[in-house]
């Protein structure tokens, strides 16, 4: 494979393009990818967006491939995301959709370019590290848009096929060398929601995704107090997710929220705000990605939402791929379904899933 040859994940979006536009600049043989993931009607991966990346290529006199991953996409993504609030949980798709399409189906369609790298717009950056001899997954420098969160589960093979051009930039520069080298979009917003969805309320789409399959999953249950106590009802527990206000009010005066999500007993349980802050959790399919799997317990500072502060916690493995996070402090609406994410300094140690809160 030609190590000067890169395929570029081109969304049609700012940073994409500027990835593209820095990697030539460099010397780089540039390929741009645009990827169909989802049918009109999402906020982005659509036609509007296939010609936006269309435009930039013209611009930077690259080739443009457009790959339909609608099958792959809903199969890896969209499946796994409605059956996670089905259950209870309430999922994460950007790092699933990076995992198993961007740097999983992508790195593949690579091999078949020649081209022995692949790159995208993350705020994130990957080093070697000779001691080592591991690639490591390390913050951005913007820290209002640091994306290494989401990119937690890549392995080894996958950074180490990777390129960020973002990763020594912020978002203000790189609207200006979007600007400055006239790149059509470089004024273009950014969709801040879930991707292949339009509307905000996901209700909708759960109904129609399950609907089409043939399946009426959701049911009524009970809402109960912390001591068991019924105080009303619900229409589906993939309607609820921890530390929610809304929809709880009820005519009490004191404010509630969701403390916790029982799938078995169809039960959605509230409590006050003090109520929902919690110590322990427990996190499975937990990926090392710049470390080898510790032998002994270590303490790290955890992220358990891409907007959460980090916050300091001893780790510890208690069986075969599931990890005990104590935190020194209480942290707010633990959540299972999303991620948790362990730093030291910049460095991304390693994460996994949040599978249960321990009270």
């Amino acid at each position: 494979m030609n190590k000067k040859r890169v395929l570029v994940a081109m969304s049609g979006g700012v940073d994409s393009s500027t990835a593209a536009h820095l990697l030539k600049s460099r010397g780089y043989e540039v390929i741009g990818i645009n990827m169909r993931l989802w049918e009109e009607g999402g906020r982005c991966c659509n036609l509007s967006d296939t010609e936006d990346a269309r435009r930039v290529a013209r611009k930077l006199s690259i080739p443009l491939y457009v790959l339909n991953l609608k099958k792959e996409f809903e199969k890896e993504v969209v499946e796994y995301f409605c059956w996670e609030y089905l259950n209870g949980r309430t999922p994460n798709p950007c790092i699933v959709c990076n995992e198993k399409i961007k740097f999983g189906i992508l790195l593949k369609k690579a091999k078949e370019f020649g081209a022995f790298f692949i790159a995208t717009g993350h705020y994130a950056k990957v080093e070697f590290n000779p001691s080592t001899k591991r690639y490591c997954l390390k913050k951005g420098k913007d820290p209002k848009k640091e994306q290494s969160y989401f990119l937690f589960s890549l392995s080894q093979r996958q950074l180490s096929h990777t390129i960020f051009p973002l990763s020594d930039l912020t978002k203000e520069e790189v609207r200006q060398i979007a600007a400055e080298n006239n790149l059509p979009v470089h004024e273009k917003k950014e969709s801040q929601e879930v991707c292949f969805i339009s509307q905000k309320n996901y209700n909708e789409f759960l109904k129609n995704f399950f609907e089409k399959k043939g399946i009426s999953p959701f049911s009524e249950g009970f809402i109960v107090d912390r001591e068991g106590k019924i105080v009303g009802r619900h229409k589906g527990i993939h309607l609820f997710t921890i530390g929610q206000r809304k929809g709880l009010a009820g005519g009490r005066e004191e404010p509630f929220y969701v403390v916790d999500i029982d799938k078995k007993k169809n039960i959605i349980t509230i409590g006050t705000r003090e109520d929902v802050y919690t110590h322990s959790m427990q996190v499975s399919k937990v990926n090392w990605v710049s470390i080898q799997e510790p032998e002994k317990p270590f303490y790290a500072r955890v992220k358990i939402r891409s907007q959460h502060p980090e916050s300091l916690a001893y780790i510890y493995k208690v069986t075969e791929g599931k990890w005990r996070v104590d935190f020194l402090h209480p942290q707010w609406a633990i959540t299972p379904g999303q991620a948790a994410v362990f730093y030291r300094e910049d460095t991304v140690l390693g994460g996994g899933w949040i599978e249960k809160v321990i009270r």
